[in-house]
C-alpha cells in the first residue's frame, strides 16, 4: 500500500510528494527544496519513518519543481528520471533562477528518461508514466491504477489548470492532454497537483472551468 506525504516548499508554494509502502523503499517526486530548512525538513520525515530514498523523478522542469534535485541526488545517492523533452527546460533553469531569488540553485543532469507507458517502480509499488504535455512541452504524471491516484505535476489542479505562457506552453495541447489522458481516468481517481489541494477526475469533469466535460 502506498502513503503519499506531501510538503510545501519555496516561494510558489510548490507541493514535493515523498510516496512509499511497507517495504519502506520510497520516491521523491518534484522536490521544491531550496532553503536549508525546507531540506532539513524533508530530511528529518525521511528519518522519522525509516525510509530508504530509492528514486528521484520529475514532473517538469520549471524552476519551481527542481529547486531540491542536486540536494536530494547528493543526500539519498540517487538518479533523476525526467521526460527527454524536458531536459533543455531543466538545463536552462541555471540561466534564470538568481532571477527569482535562488542565485544559489545547484543545477543537476538527469540519469535516465521516462516516457508514456513506463513504470517506476519502488518496494513492493509501481506508478505508470503518462505523457501529458501543454504547461511544459515533456510534462508527465505518474498513475497508480491500484489505488486510484495520480501525481499530476501542474496539469490540472483543483478548479483550474496549469499556466501556458511560459516557453514550451499551449494551451490546446494542455486541455487535449487533460481530456485525453487524466479525464479517461476513473473519477475516483485522487489527483495530487503541483500547487494547491488535491482534488478528483470526477470533480474536475463537473466543476473545473476550464476544462469540465460533464454539464
Amino acid at each position: 500500500m502506498i502513503q503519499i506525504h506531501s510538503f510545501v516548499f519555496n516561494p510558489f508554494q510548490e507541493n514535493t510528494y515523498i510516496l512509499f509502502d511497507e517495504t519502506r523503499e520510497a520516491l521523491i517526486i518534484d522536490p521544491g527544496c531550496y532553503e536549508k530548512d525546507e531540506q532539513g525538513e524533508l530530511t528529518a520525515f525521511t528519518k522519522s519513518k525509516n525510509l530508504k530514498v530509492k528514486a528521484l523523478i520529475n514532473t517538469h522542469c520549471h524552476v519551481d519543481h527542481v529547486l531540491g534535485n542536486g540536494f536530494v541526488k547528493d543526500h539519498y545517492k540517487v538518479e533523476l528520471g525526467i521526460h527527454p523533452i524536458e531536459l533543455s527546460l531543466l538545463r536552462a533553469v541555471k540561466s534564470y533562477a538568481f532571477n527569482y531569488g535562488f542565485a544559489a540553485y545547484h543545477g543537476t543532469e538527469p540519469e535516465y528518461y521516462l516516457n508514456e507507458g513506463d513504470k517506476v517502480k519502488f518496494g513492493n509499488s509501481e506508478l505508470e508514466v503518462l505523457f501529458v504535455p501543454g504547461h511544459s512541452p515533456g510534462h508527465i504524471a505518474f498513475y497508480s491504477k491500484e489505488q486510484a491516484f495520480c501525481i499530476a505535476g501542474d496539469v490540472l489542479f483543483n478548479r483550474s489548470v496549469g499556466r501556458t505562457d511560459l516557453p514550451g506552453g499551449n494551451f490546446e495541447t494542455l486541455i487535449n492532454s487533460i481530456h485525453t489522458k487524466l479525464f479517461a481516468l476513473p473519477d475516483n481517481t485522487r489527483i495530487f497537483p503541483g500547487h494547491g489541494p488535491y482534488t478528483t477526475i470526477g470533480e474536475e469533469k463537473r466543476y473545473n472551468p476550464y476544462c469540465a466535460i460533464i454539464k
